[in-house]
């Protein structure tokens, strides 16, 4: 039996490029993806240690340690934008990782506490 090949239509490419994008850290070494697995679960932890230690010691309390953890985030995601074009390297796919498992961590915390 022949297997065909698909058309190369708007919606085929579509769709590789979307599981490019959900399934592509999963793609490549094992070196590679146990280094984006430990960044995702280091950057949760380091989001449960910013809403438990540092939230009450830092000045101006919650609302000053949120408006510094948005701000920096969203200079990462700036930064990313501008500098990277096209696949982006090793480096930059971990600092991805560590901004969402810090942005879960946080938006997690909040759903517990109800705020």
């Amino acid at each position: 039996m022949v297997r065909l090949v698909p058309q190369s239509t708007r919606f085929e490419r579509f769709a590789k490029a979307l599981a490019a994008a959900l399934f592509g850290q999963l793609s490549g070494s094992w070196r590679r993806r146990s280094a984006l697995m430990l960044a995702l679960l280091l950057g949760f932890y380091a989001g449960n240690n910013v809403t438990a230690y540092l939230l009450w010691r830092m000045p101006g309390g919650r609302p000053a340690m949120v408006l510094a953890t948005v701000l920096i985030l969203e200079l990462i995601v700036r930064l990313r934008g501008r500098w990277v074009r096209g696949t982006p390297q090793l480096a930059w796919m971990l600092l991805d990782n560590l901004r969402i498992g810090l942005v879960y961590a946080v938006i997690l915390d909040a759903f517990k506490l109800g705020t």
